[in-house]
Order: C-alpha cells, then sequence, then structure tokens
C-alpha cells in the first residue's frame, strides 16, 4: 500500500470512529435501573436453587454479572425497605416503628431528606420511578380536617409529596401494595382516572374504590408497558444519563398472573406470578439492548423483603431457600434476598459475592459512582458496595454489621457469622416464642446458618457486644461513619 492509499484509507478509519463515536456518546455516569419485586424469596430463582420455577432472564442475570449470597433488606416487610433504600437510613429511624403504611397514608420521607433520585439528579441523571410507591402520599381532602376517608378524598385534586415531591422526574404507579386501596393509577402527581366503581374484599384484596376498567392481573403487564416506554423514551437521548427505580407488585398478593404465565411453573399460581415477574426483568433487559444501552448501565434485580409463603409443601418448593422464617420475621427468611446485579465491562461476568450488604447501601454506592461526598444528615446508615461489584473490597468486610428488623419491631443485629435476635420467636408471623425461652437468641450462622441453636445462654460475651453496637448505633443517629 503506498502512502496515500495508507493516509486516505486511516482518514476514512477516523471518520467512521468519529461517525460511530456520535451515534454512541461516550459517558463516565452509567445508567442505574434498579428493579425491586414484591415478597420475592431467595429461594425463587433458580439461580439461587429453585427447580420448580424458570426464571431464564434472572438465570441470565446472574451469568452475566454478579449474584450476592448475603444480602439483606433493611426490614422484613415492604414499607420500610423502601425507605431505606431510596433515603439510605434504617426506617426504625422515623416514626414508623412497627407494621407497613397503607394507600392512604401521610408521607414518610421527611421534607429536606436527601433520596436517591435527588442525589442523582444534582449530577445530571433524568430520574423515573414506575410501580408501587407505599411511602405515603398527601392526598387532597374535599373537607379538611374531617379525615383521610375515601369519600372525603378529591381525587381529581393534585397529589401532593408523592414521588415527584423526592427526586423523580417522572412517575407512574399505585400508592402501595395491590391488595391496598385506592385501585387508581397516579400518573405524574394525578390520578391517572376517576374511582367511580368498588373492589369488594377478595381474599387479601382490601375494599375500596377503583376506576372502573381497574383489574389487579392488568397491573404488572401495565406497568411493565410503562417502564419500557420509559427505558424507549431514555434511549432517545443518549448523552444524559438515567435512573429507573421500579418496584414492582408482584409476586405479593393477591397472587393474579397473567393468562399466558398460568401453568407455567410447577409451584401453582405464585410460581407462576413469579415466571411474570421474571418475564418482566427479561422486557427492561429487552429494551436496555433494543436502546443500546445496557453496555453502560447497571442493572440490579432484588426483592424487599421474604416470601409470605415458608415451605409451599405441596409443590416440594422452599420461596426462602434455606432460611429460617418468612416475611414479616426477624430471621433470615424474612430479609435474606436474592441480589443480581450487571454492569458490562465492570463486574466480572458469572461472580458470586457472599459480602454481607443491605438494600439501603444503594444511596451511599450512587454516591460513589458519581464522586458525591454524602453530607452528614444524608444516608446515615449506607455503605458503598461498588468494591464488591468491581471486585476490590479485598478482606475487610465493607459493613461493620446490619440491624434487621421485623414487622414487630424486633431488632437483630448481624456482624460477621453472629447474628443477635432481641426478643423470643421470630418477631413476625411465624412464632412468638415462649415465656419460658430466654429474652433473646445468638446464632452463628457459619456453623448454624438454619437457626436452629441458640447459642444466647452460653456466649454472654457476644450478647454483650452485639447488644452495645446497637445501642451506639441508635445513640449516634447513623451507622456508617462519618468522613
Amino acid at each position: 500500500m503506498d502512502r496515500r492509499t495508507c493516509l486516505k484509507t486511516l482518514g476514512m478509519g477516523a471518520a467512521a470512529w468519529a461517525a460511530e463515536s456520535q451515534g454512541k456518546p461516550e459517558r463516565s455516569k452509567p445508567n442505574i435501573v434498579f428493579i425491586l419485586a414484591d415478597d420475592l424469596g431467595y429461594g425463587d430463582p433458580g439461580c439461587y436453587g429453585s427447580q420448580k420455577i424458570p426464571t431464564p432472564n434472572m438465570d441470565a442475570l446472574a451469568a452475566q454479572g454478579m449474584r450476592f449470597t448475603d444480602a439483606h433488606s433493611g426490614s422484613a416487610v415492604c414499607t420500610p425497605t423502601r425507605y431505606g433504600i431510596l433515603t439510605g437510613r434504617y426506617c426504625w429511624r422515623t416514626r414508623l416503628k412497627r407494621g407497613v403504611l397503607l394507600g392512604y397514608s401521610e408521607p414518610l420521607i421527611e421534607e429536606g431528606r436527601l433520596t436517591v433520585p435527588a442525589l442523582l439528579k444534582r449530577h445530571g441523571y433524568h430520574t423515573g420511578c414506575v410501580g408501587k410507591w407505599h411511602l405515603g402520599m398527601e392526598w387532597t381532602l374535599r373537607n379538611p380536617p374531617a379525615g383521610t376517608e375515601e369519600s372525603n378524598i378529591d381525587f381529581a385534586a393534585p397529589v401532593k409529596r408523592g414521588p415527584r415531591s423526592y427526586g423523580f422526574d417522572r412517575y407512574f404507579g399505585i400508592s402501595a401494595s395491590l391488595d391496598m386501596p385506592p385501585y387508581v393509577y397516579i400518573d405524574g402527581d394525578s390520578a391517572a382516572g376517576a374511582p367511580t366503581a368498588y373492589m369488594e374484599k377478595q381474599g387479601a384484596v382490601r375494599a375500596g374504590v377503583r376506576e372502573p376498567g381497574f383489574r389487579t392481573v392488568d397491573v404488572m403487564p401495565t406497568l411493565t408497558r410503562k417502564a419500557v416506554e420509559y427505558v424507549d423514551a431514555r434511549g432517545k437521548n443518549p448523552s444524559q444519563p438515567f435512573f429507573l427505580y421500579f418496584p414492582l407488585t408482584s409476586p405479593h398478593t393477591p397472587v393474579v398472573p397473567a393468562e399466558q404465565f398460568k401453568g407455567k411453573s410447577a409451584a401453582g399460581d405464585y410460581g407462576d406470578f413469579v415466571v411474570q415477574t421474571d418475564w418482566t426483568l427479561g422486557e427492561i433487559m429487552k429494551a436496555l439492548d433494543r436502546n443500546r444501552l445496557a453496555e453502560n448501565t447497571l442493572l440490579i434485580m432484588t426483592s424487599d423483603n421474604g416470601s409470605t409463603n415458608p415451605v409451599m409443601t405441596e409443590f416440594d418448593h422452599r420461596p426462602n431457600g434455606p432460611w429460617r422464617g418468612r416475611k414479616s420475621d426477624a430471621w433470615d427468611g424474612g430479609h435474606r434476598e436474592p441480589f443480581l446485579a450487571r454492569w458490562p465491562g465492570k463486574i466480572k461476568a458469572g461472580a458470586v459475592s457472599a459480602e454481607l450488604i443491605c438494600l439501603g447501601d444503594l444511596m451511599a454506592t450512587c454516591a460513589e459512582i458519581v464522586g458525591a461526598k454524602l453530607p452528614d444528615g444524608a444516608g446515615e446508615d449506607s455503605y458503598s458496595i461498588l468494591p464488591a461489584l468491581l471486585g476490590t473490597a479485598g478482606g475487610k468486610p465493607i459493613r461493620e454489621a446490619v440491624i434487621h428488623h421485623s414487622i414487630e419491631g424486633t431488632f437483630a443485629v448481624r456482624q460477621g457469622p453472629w447474628k443477635l435476635v432481641l426478643g423470643r420467636g421470630s418477631g413476625g408471623w411465624s412464632s412468638q416464642g415462649s415465656p419460658q425461652d430466654p429474652e433473646g437468641q445468638l446464632y452463628n450462622l457459619e456453623s448454624d446458618p438454619g437457626e436452629m441453636e441458640s447459642l444466647y445462654e452460653r456466649r454472654p460475651d457476644i450478647v454483650k457486644r452485639l447488644t452495645q453496637l446497637l445501642e451506639k448505633y441508635k445513640k449516634e443517629g447513623r451507622s456508617r461513619p462519618r468522613g
């Protein structure tokens, strides 16, 4: 090749590279997609050992990224976990000391508190939320202060202090769980339709007003479509990074798999609803691929707490895997979660991490990703798990400890192999314990992962140390060190 031909060839290659670069802008800030299943158990996905429920998309996500085996929600029930995810702060520090909110409850996130979407907006992100909010909203009353009964709510008026008040540019979803009224979609800051019909009580579904066309079986397909539309819209503006928080309504009650998923598992309607949950993940993965966004996206799939079902003996399926207990409990079945993360080129494919993490770590992780320093009054219980994701954590644990909390307000402290439960029984629906039992429980999860042999009376030194650690966290108002 002569010099002129060589220069011409190099010039054509440079032009082609420039054109490709213009079509695919290079950014240092990744998109972040956080999908939160509702009551999905540790033992439900195939990549965590299930042989009864096909979950090809979760399995693919595990193969393409990292699977965590010691990830925990901040609580064993819905609302407090969601508070922790979006604020990086344990919910037991708020007014909500036990239980969950309802569809008409007042907002739980304090005004002025930094949230994950608000943090990312400061760093140029577009932020979207699609799905179950369950953190309270301020509904407009026709005759204040007469109360928040359905008959006194003006559904035609804007909703205040909803997701868009806490940092989200876009919101579409429902106010609380799929078994809680009002049965109406919220689009932005307003009800998408007038709830002029009524939902009669049906099993776990509470009675309440609904839009005439609202059916529980349609909610997951609708939310999936809206989330895909959000990703498609962001694909038209690839130069701006985005954060999508996608809290699902499945496989929480009511268990209503769409017709196309019925019979697709060997674990009844519940298993079929998990199959549909997996399909939703697959639709998001397809949307990322279709818009050429996957390569620069941190995609996380997890769950808010354990499954309601401890053991499904008729199907030989354990939704919470080998862990004791279920949703609501301080035992690990209540809060040990499947947690999958993919970030091509950053997270090693097929990796497995035994790092102890908490879902509330999203705040500090996002801060480190964008190079931000969290102020003292934000993310007080959040630790960055970026070193674990990137495989650079080394031998030292990222977290000093994780504090667990049951539906009834029972505390548990986890540090290394030790877990202290500060109460009798499960602290939830599984067992209330006996007055004759010791006032607490202590387990070594390394030798006793099933939490069957309490060492509470035999290891008072460990009980004292972990009790003092919890008291320190309470007194200081934080567990993450300053600085």
